[in-house]
């Protein structure tokens, strides 16, 4: 008889064969990365103007303009919440804030399953700085769980480069093997409840079933991918940054890292939170909470310091991209196959509006180099535009969410 465990094991090997259309070295595999800023932009620095093309905030990198896209007039219809709104930048799963909310499956996720089979790292979810205010990660699994996220350069340098010594390997080893024993246990127990319960907690342990599934699946994972070499990198190990208000600092280091992860394939799904939220950022000029700067009253002196603060993100995005376009991958750099989202969950943090969203879409091998307007009062859905990421990466879905249809001028 076959036992759960046999099938399992069964399973993570069918993972580990190649997969039909895998990329081959002349044709890298499709990537994604996408950016959360949980604070926003500020509109008008953000948004071109009428009849033109760029602005002061997308003038920072206009040398990268022919590689990207800009937006206005998208947002997620029915999520709203202020900054609970953040836990839905990749689901728009509607109403966040109500007490009865329960996410949705993330953009990231679906590339995860799709295209990350083959990989150690199926995804990341990266942080700069935890524990503030639905801002740590923006990764939702199957049955709407938050994936926690990795804010420490030297704990994800470690998990992507460096070997354990043996006894480390045996010691990952156990704790792999007795997860899945506990997991079995907890199952075995849930089960005996399931026809003794309510509809309505029958339908809290479908979620708990799926949940225990998705981390057994990683479980096995994480056990084949042990035995396997990681890859070597000429790059030293990072030491974590102190200081919380070095969040500029924190993000190159993190977009180093992230280069590397995908230069070696050890993963090609990544999602990273830039907050700021009760930090005074290490920038010139700045010497207040950001926090506090996005609620300006429209006060000339407090815009001004949250400009120098979303001015120096930006040009760190800048460098982000001019690093993906000097990594040479097949006929052309790592940027012509990897999507790079940079947006926010907010259109205008002053009134903690959740509509008319500051998004970037580079990479990716779309056709850039132009800013798309859609009604600003009536926004376009942003899972459009997520239905029409999944499709360049050659994933086949007929919606995502709030979709209705791929976004239009993307390809035109």
């Amino acid at each position: 008889m076959m036992t759960r465990r046999y099938f399992l094991r069964a399973a993570g090997a069918m993972l580990a064969l190649p997969a039909l259309g895998r990329a081959s070295e002349s044709q890298p595999p499709p990537r994604l990365l996408a950016i959360h800023v949980p604070l926003g932009m500020m509109p008008q620095f953000f948004f071109p103007k009428p009849d033109e093309t760029s602005s002061p905030y997308l003038d920072l990198v206009s040398a990268y303009r022919g590689h990207f896209t800009s937006f206005s007039g998208v947002s997620h219809p029915g999520v709203d919440g202020n900054h609970h709104a953040g836990q839905c930048f990749l689901t728009g799963a509607p109403h966040p804030g109500q007490p009865t909310f329960r996410n949705s499956l993330s953009l990231d996720q679906i590339f995860a399953e799709k295209i990350g089979a083959d990989t150690r790292f199926p995804y990341l979810a990266l942080s700069v700085h935890k524990g503030e205010h639905y801002a740590d990660s923006i990764s939702v699994s199957r049955s709407g769980i938050l994936m926690p996220s990795e804010s420490s350069p030297e704990a994800l340098y470690k998990r992507l480069f460096v070997a354990g010594t043996p006894e480390e390997k045996a010691a990952t080893f156990r704790r792999i093997q007795a997860g899945g024993s506990v997991l079995d246990l907890l199952l075995s127990k849930a089960k005996t409840l399931q026809n003794s319960v309510s509809r309505e907690d029958r339908a809290r342990l479908d979620q708990y079933f799926q949940s225990v599934r998705e981390l057994e699946s990683r479980l096995e994972r994480n056990l084949d991918w042990e035995k396997k070499p990681k890859p070597s990198v000429d790059y030293p190990l990072p030491k974590d940054i102190a200081d919380a208000n070095a969040v500029i600092a924190k993000s190159k280091l993190m977009f180093d890292l992230i280069r590397l992860a995908f230069e070696t394939d050890s993963t090609r799904v990544v999602t990273l939170s830039l907050s700021t939220f009760s930090v005074v950022p290490h920038v010139p000029g700045v010497k207040s909470e950001t926090h506090g700067l996005t609620h300006h009253g429209n006060e000339p002196e407090k815009i001004a310091e949250l400009r120098k603060i979303e001015e120096a993100q930006v040009s760190v995005f800048g460098e982000l991209l001019q690093a993906f376009l000097e990594s040479s991958q097949g006929n052309g750099s790592m940027l012509d196959h990897t999507q790079i989202l940079y947006g926010s969950c907010l259109g205008n943090a002053n009134s903690h509006s959740n509509q008319n969203l500051p998004l970037i879409l580079a990479g990716g091998g779309f056709k850039h180099g132009k800013h798309l307007r859609f009604d600003e009062t009536n926004n376009t859905p942003m899972s459009n535009l997520f239905l029409s990421m999944l499709h360049r990466a050659g994933i086949e879905a007929d919606r995502f969410a709030s979709s209705t249809g791929t976004l239009s001028g993307l390809d035109a």
